[in-house]
């Protein structure tokens, strides 16, 4: 019996970014949509999907709502992540000219992505639900006038044309995905760069936090990521989000993660990767 097919969960429709980032990273795998990130959480963990590929971060927009809350509570590990270079792109459908069209439709982050365009081709922003699914909806409007930003993936899938492409303001603009197992599969002590993403809560103790980060910076510890969030709806039960380079075993951010113990009342690992390459 052949094996069966790798399926992979992500928020938002098929074309998406999302989408996008399941197709480079598992290329042979069946990608499965849904409409929240709690759904496709939910399917890992209910076993219709193996795996989920959630976005954290954009190099424009800063971290993505809410999924700093989900990801310590959805019961999955990280396994590894991956970067999309967001290359934005003007669709219509067949026939349809740039010159006729007179407004352009996507997610309002990706139509604050290309302000500039929009004004030079004097189009007019309709927000959407999103960005492949306002690619979606303008395929089945059928109206000449009327574009979509988003995906070239999008374009192929809903049968649009791409009549601009790359017309993006920034041309570093990235999304950070993670990739979430049921297994916790830490990736073993190696010569690679690896990540260890972790989150705590420091003790209400007067400069905790600055007396838990003392031992990373002792120790040579490279921490790439720390952002703070608020728990249970309290301004003062905080929970802390932490990237740093490094496996737990090694034994300066061994000695780092003990010193942080002092200091806090939870710490949880979320997993052990490797690096993308795109961080060099």
């Amino acid at each position: 019996m052949a094996p069966s097919k790798l399926k992979i969960a992500f928020q938002g429709v098929r074309g998406a970014y999302s989408h996008q980032a399941c197709i480079e990273v598992y290329p042979d795998a069946e990608a499965l949509p849904f409409n929240t990130f709690e759904g496709a959480i939910a399917a890992v963990n209910e076993g219709s999907a193996d795996l989920a590929m959630l976005p954290v971060e954009n190099s424009t927009y800063g971290r993505v709502a809410d999924i700093h809350h989900l990801l310590p509570e959805s019961g999955l590990h990280i396994i590894g992540e991956h970067f999309v270079r967001v290359h934005i792109n003007l669709m219509g459908i067949p026939g349809a000219k740039l010159e006729n069209m007179t407004s352009a439709m996507s997610h309002t982050v990706l139509l604050g992505q290309c302000r500039g365009f929009l004004r030079d081709q004097k189009l007019r922003p309709v927000t959407g639900a999103d960005t492949a699914g306002s690619a979606e909806i303008i395929a089945a409007n059928g109206d000449p006038l009327q574009g979509a930003l988003a995906s070239e993936l999008a374009a192929e899938i809903y049968g649009l044309d791409v009549l601009a492409r790359h017309i993006e303001d920034l041309d570093n603009n990235t999304t950070r995905f993670l990739v979430m197992s049921p297994e916790k599969a830490l990736a073993p002590q190696s010569d690679k760069e690896l990540i260890t993403t972790f989150v705590f809560r420091v003790r209400n103790l007067p400069a905790a936090l600055y007396k838990a980060m003392g031992g990373f910076a002792t120790n040579g510890v490279n921490m790439v990521k720390l952002e703070s969030y608020m728990v249970d709806g309290s301004f003062t039960a905080t929970q802390f989000y932490a990237d740093v380079v490094g496996h737990p075993d090694d034994p300066a951010l061994s000695r780092a993660l003990e010193e942080l113990e002092f200091f806090t009342s939870k710490i949880e690992i979320l997993g052990v990767y490797e690096a993308d390459i795109s961080r060099g």
